[in-house]
């Protein structure tokens, strides 16, 4: 029926879409074998070689086994991508094969012959007005711009009628002869049913044919690049049957019953066709999104390493570091999750320290100033979400930490030069923060969606910029979706006149700021406008001295928030450690040869998380 090799209608109608659902299932069971073979040789093998031994060969050993461990985790991907792609192309032809059929059905019913082109032959029917005669039949061919491309532009039926249909300005005349409208009908029906599968064909096709392992057992950056091709071919090609269905638009609770109404099956195939979307859905549960991105980390630092530019490097080196950590897990900490991980902007990394979905109690730590995703953020961010977890698994086993890098922080430094740091405050203006609320809070709905708790207790923690960002997404409509407590320290202000503004109520707010922490006390911008200036004075500028960069100092009295004790930290400038040592202080956890040591900040952000707050060291406010 169509100048287009391959599909005709004949073998698209005995087409077994069970057989390419079968053979799906077959390629499911390869990947999952390949999958289950990468865990026994990380585990079993790898892991317990490099416990247990110490030599040359032991190591020389355990690098094979990694090796070989990537051999599976790229045959797992890859053979879960083609499973992805004939579960998919079985699924989509699904519609257009019952609607052919149904033609087909149609035609036989009415007695009318399909020719191998795809025209409907209709017998001879009605009578001539004029000769009494039955009007002789004629065949017609279906409104499909590839059907009948070779063939002359103006048909007639064999009564001489035109086709307005396929002949463009042809006068609407209508065939007498009945039979000619119900044929039409059935080969529109059968064209467009075609139409549908030829380019459903192709689609997949192309992605298939992209699913070629190079030759050869090693598995480098550039095989992983490839991979990244792959994941973006069939996931183009699976747009039409998945991607439409992914609830971007809903809530993340609307999401959560959307992910758990789905087959098992279904699941796997959203999880290798688009690890980078469910990877970062909030509202789908822990579980799945770390699995999704331990794909998605692999095929970013392919993507990246090609790079030469060093913002990518230091993603780079952040997501290696990240990677590492997941795949040499101390047992004697709590898990790690990879909740979300991208390149876009200065890079976006969540990781949660204890599974939050299943912990009572859940904290969020934004971090502030200077974060992006980097071997810093890897090595000191992460390790804050780590201590917390620890430290408040020491008050209530039940609980989960989390490290959110969702959003872009501000790029600055601060030295001696008190104009220059002036002129680097403008730098953290309010539209970052503003951005980060509304992803920190969209995260936070996802929180309470997937968490199993009726009532989790959630506590949202602020540093540095991370506090302000904090601050405005307390202050949206509703506050932040479950926080029932928010911890700021080393804080340039909120946005906000009061505790109270940031809807937990203000004996729920705890602030942290260190005597010697100079982002605490940042001048008001009127402040800094005089102190530039030199016009008049900084403390006329703010008579009552308790504004800050971002307004109120939330350490101060008539924000009215809890004040907590805090180590005063080092002196700036003095022995070499810059403008603001104290800034970095608050979640710092001493190791005594051996004896884990909390510092005081450390312990009462802990208790706070908890859920004990009323236990904590207060501080008097400013």
């Amino acid at each position: 029926m169509t100048t287009e090799p391959g599909l005709t209608w004949q073998r698209f109608r005995d087409l077994k879409l069970s057989e390419l659902t079968d053979a799906a299932d077959g390629w499911r069971a390869a990947s999952a074998f390949a999958d289950a073979a990468r865990e026994r040789v990380d585990g079993d093998m790898g892991g317990k070689l490099a416990k247990t031994q110490n030599s040359e060969s032991a190591r020389s050993a355990v690098k094979r086994l990694k090796r070989l461990s990537e051999n599976y985790h790229y045959i797992h991907t890859e053979t879960g991508l083609v499973r992805g792609a004939l579960d998919g192309l079985a699924s989509e032809l699904g519609a257009p094969q019952r609607r052919l059929r149904e033609a087909l059905e149609d035609a036989a019913s009415l007695g009318y012959a399909v020719n191998d082109n795809g025209s409907i032959v209709y017998p001879a029917g009605g009578k001539n007005e004029l000769t009494g005669d039955a009007l002789p039949g004629g065949s017609v061919m279906g409104n499909n711009g590839l059907i009948g491309a070779g063939n002359p532009g103006l048909y007639r039926d064999a009564d001489g009628m035109l086709d307005p249909a396929l002949t463009p300005g042809a006068p609407a005349l209508k065939s007498p002869n009945p039979h000619r409208a119900k044929a039409q009908d059935v080969a529109d029906r059968l064209a467009h049913a075609m139409r549908e599968a030829h380019e459903i064909d192709a689609r997949y096709t192309s992605a298939l044919h992209k699913l070629k392992a190079a030759p050869g057992l090693t598995v480098d950056t550039k095989t992983w690049a490839d991979v990244a091709s792959d994941v973006d071919a069939v996931s183009g090609a699976a747009r039409e049957y998945l991607g439409k269905e992914i609830p971007f638009d809903k809530s993340p609770a609307d999401r959560k019953e959307w992910w758990d109404h789905l087959t098992k099956e279904q699941r796997e195939e959203y999880l290798a066709a688009f690890p980078g979307v469910i990877g970062n859905l909030d509202g789908i549960p822990a579980l799945a999104r770390d699995q999704a991105n331990r794909e998605n980390i692999q095929l970013l630092i392919a993507q990246l390493d090609g790079q030469s530019d060093t913002k990518s490097q230091d993603k780079v080196e952040g997501l290696k570091e990240i990677q590492r950590k997941l795949m040499h897990q101390d047992p004697k900490m709590p898990p790690m999750y990879l909740l979300g991980i991208g390149a876009e902007g200065n890079g976006r990394a969540i990781v949660a320290y204890g599974n939050p979905d299943t912990a009572k109690n859940v904290s969020a730590y934004v971090p502030g100033l200077n974060t992006s995703l980097d071997a810093g953020f890897a090595g000191g961010d992460l390790k804050r979400a780590s201590d917390i977890a620890v430290d408040a698994q020491s008050f209530d086993a039940s609980s989960a930490s989390i490290a959110w890098l969702g959003y872009d922080a501000p790029q600055t430094g601060f030295d001696s030069n008190l104009p220059q740091n002036i002129r680097n405050l403008d730098v953290m203006g309010t539209e970052r923060a503003s951005a980060g609320a509304a992803s920190y809070n969209e995260f936070m709905a996802g929180i309470s969606a997937t968490n199993e708790h009726s009532d989790p207790h959630v506590t949202a923690i602020g540093h540095s910029y991370g506090s302000f960002t904090v601050g405005q997404a307390a202050q949206r409509d509703g506050g932040i979706p479950g926080a029932d407590d928010i911890v700021l320290v080393g804080s340039p202000g909120t946005g906000a006149d009061h505790a109270q503004d940031l809807n937990v109520g203000k004996n729920h707010v705890f602030v942290g700021a260190a005597d010697n922490d100079l982002v605490t006390k940042l001048p008001s911008k009127a402040q800094a406008a005089a102190l530039v200036s030199g016009i008049i004075p900084a403390s006329l500028a703010d008579p009552s001295g308790d504004q800050l960069w971002f307004g109120t100092d939330p350490s101060h009295r008539d924000f009215g928030a809890t004040r907590f004790a805090v180590d005063d930290g080092p002196v700036p400038f003095i022995g070499g450690e810059g403008a603001t040592p104290a800034h970095s202080d608050y979640f710092d956890v001493n190791d005594d040869a051996g004896a884990r040591r909390p510092s005081e900040s450390e312990r009462n952000i802990s208790l706070i998380v908890s859920g004990n707050s009323d236990e904590i060291s207060r501080e008097k406010p400013r």
